[in-house]
């Protein structure tokens, strides 16, 4: 069994991930979703306090890009939206395996709500796809709210929760979005390949999925897989046995963990060049809460010795850190996080809060990667004033000031 360092399985898994390197070049539309592809999936998240989230997972690996081109892609029918992980973006060419495991395995509060709505609502939800079917496309906002103010599943207006239950029966597909709200039109005008395509049965699904959540993930252990694509039930070491024996799996160990690692074929490459140290990590960039890296709290803490909670969730009381926390990576290590806002009207890009870690030392090489990846996050958001309010250590400020200061200088006279 061939063994890595624990700096090496973090940067097996951050290549994996796109993660390890900075961009060599500009973003293109093809590798916008060649990305997403590497991901397998890109979660969902209405927060704008910054750019929302999926936009920015794909800031942290392709630089800055036109936003425009994601919501591009999913008109283009390059992407679809499905429930996986949470609410997702996936690649056009799953959308069977998630319309089969959706329907017969996947146990997530937004089927059930649907499959409720579905069971106590069909007569609405026929007249609904009876008038979308001849009107075209639509928007929840199309429909006039009756009852006062909206709130969750259970206090959204009737035709939402239509809408919503057909979207998860796979009736109804999302078109696209305006304004990051969902337009759906029928399954057979968005995918019309769909109706020539045959279902797979679920339990071939689920191993495929178990193979692609590895693949992302780059290195992993068996009890981390099933979160990837939120599987039933976890796994252990010997539901990879046949995997490993088949040669799509390889184990590997890791100093400091009690159980093996499992890397992909898809990923020997990868694994090869780990084991010779020829993968160096030299990327700095600020990771949304959301990324695919740190939304699984135990597997982070466990690769990269980061305690991370999403705290937007959390009652204002019981945050430790901030509403919208971004970790930041740097050169293989997740040394801090920056709680930001954007300051859209006045055109400011607010640092509220940033905290390292304990023990972390940054060096001037350090700080100037720091402030490029903060002032790169705010031009492009179109917000060049980058607004310092706090730091710990308080030591931290003035430093970082002065840095993206300078950083700004350097951009203007470009």
């Amino acid at each position: 069994m061939a063994e890595l360092l624990a700096v090496q399985a973090r940067n097996l898994q951050l290549a994996a991930q796109g993660l390890l390197v900075p961009p060599t070049r500009s973003a293109t539309r093809l590798s916008l979703r060649r990305c997403i592809e590497r991901m397998q999936l890109l979660q969902i998240d209405t927060i704008h306090v910054v750019a929302r989230s999926p936009y920015l997972v794909l800031f942290s690996r392709l630089g800055p890009y036109p936003m425009p081109w994601l919501d591009q892609a999913l008109a283009g029918a390059d992407l679809f939206e499905t429930w996986a992980h949470e609410a997702c973006f996936a690649p056009m060419q799953d959308l069977v395996l998630h319309r089969s495991y959706n329907r017969h395995r996947r146990q997530h509060w937004g089927l059930q709500r649907g499959r409720e709505s579905e069971a106590a609502q069909r007569t609405h939800l026929d007249a609904l796809l009876a008038h979308i079917g001849a009107n075209g496309p639509v928007k929840s906002s199309d429909f006039e709210r009756r009852d006062g103010p909206s709130g969750g599943w259970w206090g959204w207006k009737d035709e939402k929760r239509w809408l919503e239950a057909l979207f998860a029966s796979g009736e109804l597909m999302v078109a696209r979005r305006e304004n990051f709200q969902r337009v759906y039109d029928l399954t057979e005008r968005v995918c019309p390949a769909l109706a020539s395509m045959s279902e797979p049965e679920p339990q071939g699904v689920q191993n495929q999925f178990i193979e692609q959540s590895i693949q992302a993930l780059g290195i992993t252990q068996a009890r981390w897989v099933h979160d990837y694509f939120r599987l039933k039930p976890r796994l252990k070491d010997q539901d990879l046995d046949a995997l490993v024996e088949q040669g799509c799996l390889q184990r590997v160990s890791v100093p400091g963990w009690t159980v093996p690692g499992y890397v992909h074929r898809e990923n020997a490459g990868l694994l090869k060049k780990a084991l010779a140290g020829q993968l160096t990590a030299t990327h700095t960039t600020l990771l949304s809460p959301f990324d695919p890296l740190v939304w699984d709290r135990e597997r982070v803490a466990t690769m990269f010795g980061f305690d991370y909670r999403i705290e937007c969730y959390t009652p204002q009381d019981k945050r430790q850190y901030g509403y919208f926390v971004l970790p930041l990576l740097h050169r293989g290590a997740l040394i801090g996080r920056l709680d930001a806002k954007a300051h859209r009207v006045e055109g400011r890009f607010e640092v509220k809060n940033l905290y390292l870690e304990t023990g972390v030392q940054v060096d001037d090489g350090a700080l100037q990667a720091l402030a490029q990846a903060i002032a790169t996050c705010a031009n492009w958001h179109g917000m060049p004033q980058v607004m310092l309010t706090c730091c710990k250590p308080a030591a931290l400020r003035s430093r970082l000031r002065k840095a993206l200061a300078q950083t700004a200088v350097e951009a203007g006279t470009r």
